[in-house]
């Protein structure tokens, strides 16, 4: 028997907007919130998109903003 540890290869995501230095995340800004949500309406989670906790809050604040104003769609039209 082997006894190598089992590896994970998996590379740690960075925030992208701590990268960018962003204080506050706009609701109105549609080309940032749309990478973020899914093709089925749903908003990304953290694990996956590599943002930290407080951005995430933040993004999700400024998403479910978005949505009542009519700026994102609630979901997906068939």
């Amino acid at each position: 028997m082997s006894t190598f540890k089992k590896r994970s290869f998996f590379s740690q995501k960075i925030c992208r907007f701590c990268a960018e230095k962003t204080e506050f995340i706009e609701f109105h800004d549609i080309k940032t919130l749309k990478p973020l949500i899914s093709e089925r309406g749903k908003i990304i989670p953290s694990r996956i998109s590599g943002n930290c906790a407080k951005h995430q809050r933040q993004l999700t604040k400024a998403i479910k903003k978005a949505r009542n104003i009519a700026l994102l769609p609630f979901a997906v039209e068939y």
